[in-house]
């Protein structure tokens, strides 16, 4: 049978992994794509710079590099990606959000399938969505654009019903409300007594001005 292929990983790490601005987009690109990992952005980067290193290779080859680059522009087209005027130079200028765009996790939630990134997430991977019919657990499947229209549920779920952490935390958050407006509201007197002691006290009759 022979030694089993080793699969090249999809995921190129950055060279310099300590970089604190590549950090802070990174998990900006996280928090608004409700991605797990950063891998999952080195990922779309390496896809990224894959299309941009054939691009540059077919324009350095002149006219034959521009006849041959409609082919990547054909690809690029089917995943919804490339605009129907887009030339060879014009993938150049394409980012890592074009292709965070087309993930299966992203059109769920544009397509009304789910409330949160978080929750189109769980959806995927738990089986409640499906492309043409056919149930996909995968959150970074790209989604062609040709497929986009048939992005759907699989079967049937309520997404109205609350996120129990989402309650947790806005209880919590109204419980400490409550609490600070207690805390800075005066305090009513225990008894009679500590009522006397906090009323004005008149002055005595027939006492001097």
């Amino acid at each position: 049978m022979g030694d089993p292929k080793r699969r090249k990983p999809k995921a190129e790490t950055p060279r310099k992994v300590w970089d604190s601005e590549r950090i802070k987009q990174e998990f900006a690109l996280r928090k608004e794509y409700g991605l797990r990992r950063t891998r999952e952005v080195w990922s779309a980067s390496s896809e990224l710079k894959k299309m941009r290193r054939n691009a540059r290779k077919l324009l350095s080859l002149g006219e034959e590099g521009e006849v041959r680059g409609q082919k990547l522009i054909s690809k690029l087209k089917r995943l919804g990606i490339a605009k129907s005027q887009m030339q060879l130079d014009d993938i150049l200028s394409l980012t890592v959000r074009d292709f965070l765009e087309r993930r299966l996790q992203t059109i769920a939630l544009k397509r009304g399938l789910a409330r949160t990134a978080r929750q189109a997430r769980q959806l995927i991977v738990h089986g409640f969505i499906s492309v043409n019919g056919r149930r996909v657990n995968i959150p970074s499947y790209l989604v062609s654009a040709t497929e986009e229209p048939s992005v759907s549920y699989f079967k049937a779920i309520d997404i109205s019903v609350d996120d129990p952490e989402a309650r947790k935390s806005s209880e919590a958050l109204a419980s400490s409300q409550a609490g600070r407006r207690e805390a800075q509201a005066p305090k009513a007197p225990a008894n009679e007594a500590d009522a006397a002691e906090q009323a004005p006290q008149e002055p005595a009759a027939g006492a001097e001005e």
